[in-house]
């Protein structure tokens, strides 16, 4: 391999930045760039000069760390020097003049794969610890790049090859009546397998929502509170709120986080006949945010009954997915009417209810805490250690494997050949080996590694 070179840091104004190679030239390149030894495992400070001219582009921190205990299995360099935009650039480019190349989203993380150093579930998290915007979704990552889940899968595998060891018996005495292994315990070995997977896919849903956010979508009729209500939630004013219906034309999103987990906030468009084409287009696109929707907050003022189109509504959505939030509760407190519980029909069959005052922020803990509960319970009802399935591309692995394993019983029940239904287990292995990366196709670590940003 060559070796390439990165700034690792963000970009911008900043105390220090960290400029990364690695490769098997990092040791030639280090006598370019600096006057004297440098140790490994030893950071120094040193002047870093120009390959070419000689002249110095930053005093830095250095330190080498030789292969194969590095970040990426190979020799590495990591250079701190003083940050902003040009420092960073000037290290760089006298890396690269010394003979390095730059490099590409996420080469480093890919080379610590090649050369042993992470499975491809163990870069995944790398990955989730960039980009996670929520606790919740930081600490799966660590339990993940801890190898929790890649040990399950491990676990998994082992499960698999076990029973097509069994099966090797079979093969082996194909004219013996009773084979030295019971049917009953091959069968016995192949479901707990599926029943491990299922266990492990129960995961997936919520899994998925931590790296994404939970969609939850404010809906209802114009002037109903749906603006207020979003920016209480999101702890500062996000929207325009006015006593004029249809003041919100478009959906506006924000990312917010309850109790450390991710949800996505959107505020559509209140849901008329409506008296012209804009709002008709704002009304559309609510509707479609609606269809993908995980939760749905629909508000109805408090202290009024809901009305036939209102009822409608609901009557057409996942009563589990749906809080029926009833705004304004403070307004019918302070009008000295009947408290908010009485004399307001209920929401339909299964939907809760909770009345909110967006001005007071009565009830938004108990609405927080209500989000929290429909989207993730799941997760809240595993153990702190328990592996999560957070990807696509897990779950499509998983259930690959468990669909080849229920083949498999299934071909042993139509009494066919041994060697054609341990066919069923082979595939059910490679699925295991490739969610590990253990046999990973080009264009899928391609897929993976060109996610990651440049230095990582």
């Amino acid at each position: 391999m060559d070796t390439i070179a990165a700034i690792s840091t963000a970009p911008g104004r900043s105390a220090i930045a960290v400029v990364r190679a690695s490769g098997p030239d990092v040791a030639g390149i280090m006598t370019s760039l600096f006057k004297g030894q440098v140790q490994g495992r030893k950071p120094v400070l040193r002047w870093l000069t120009h390959p070419e001219s000689g002249d110095a582009v930053d005093r830095v921190l250095v330190t080498y760390y030789p292969a194969p205990h590095s970040y990426t299995g190979e020799d590495v360099l990591e250079v701190s020097c003083h940050g902003g935009a040009l420092s960073p650039q000037l290290v760089l480019e006298a890396i690269q003049t010394a003979g390095a190349r730059p490099a590409e989203p996420g080469e480093f993380t890919r080379r610590a794969y090649l050369n042993g150093k992470l499975d491809l579930l163990q870069a995944e998290a790398i990955l989730d610890l960039v980009d996670g915007r929520s606790l919740a979704l930081h600490r799966a990552a660590l339990r993940q790049l801890d190898r929790g889940l890649s040990q399950r899968i491990d676990e998994l595998r082992a499960a698999i090859v076990h029973c097509e060891s069994l099966c090797v018996y079979e093969i082996d005495f194909p004219d013996e009546d009773e084979g030295p292994i019971p049917a009953e315990r091959i069968d016995a070995a192949a479901e707990d397998v599926v029943s491990r997977i299922e266990h492990l896919l129960e995961t997936a849903v919520e899994g998925e929502l931590l790296r994404e956010g939970a969609l939850t979508v404010i809906a209802g009729r114009p002037n109903v509170g749906k603006s207020s209500l979003f920016n209480a939630l999101c702890g500062f004013e996000r929207v325009i709120v006015t006593d004029q219906p249809g003041t919100t034309r478009d959906a506006i999103e924000a990312v917010i986080t309850l109790s450390d987990f991710p949800f996505r906030l959107v505020d559509t468009a209140g849901l008329r006949e409506p008296p012209g084409a804009v709002e008709r287009i704002g009304i559309e696109v609510a509707r479609r945010y609606l269809a993908g929707a995980d939760l749905v907050l629909f508000c109805a003022e408090a202290g009024r009954a809901l009305d036939a189109e209102e009822v409608q509504f609901l009557d057409r959505l996942d009563a589990q997915a749906v809080t029926l939030v009833r705004t304004k509760a403070d307004q019918v407190e302070a009008s000295g009417g009947q408290p908010p519980d009485e004399g307001t029909p209920r929401a339909p069959l299964g939907i809760e209810s909770l009345h909110v005052s967006a001005l007071t922020g009565a009830g938004l803990a108990a609405l927080r805490d209500r989000l929290v509960r429909s989207a993730f319970s799941g997760t809240l009802a595993l153990d702190a250690e328990a592996p999560l399935v957070t990807r696509k591309r897990h779950a499509r692995q998983l259930r690959g494997a468990r669909d080849e394993v229920l083949a498999f019983l299934e071909a042993r029940a139509q009494k066919l050949a041994p060697e054609v239904a341990a066919t069923h287990l082979r595939a059910a292995a490679q699925a295991m080996e490739e969610l590990l990366g253990v046999i990973g196709p080009d264009d899928l670590l391609a897929h993976v590694f060109s996610q990651f940003c440049i230095g990582k």
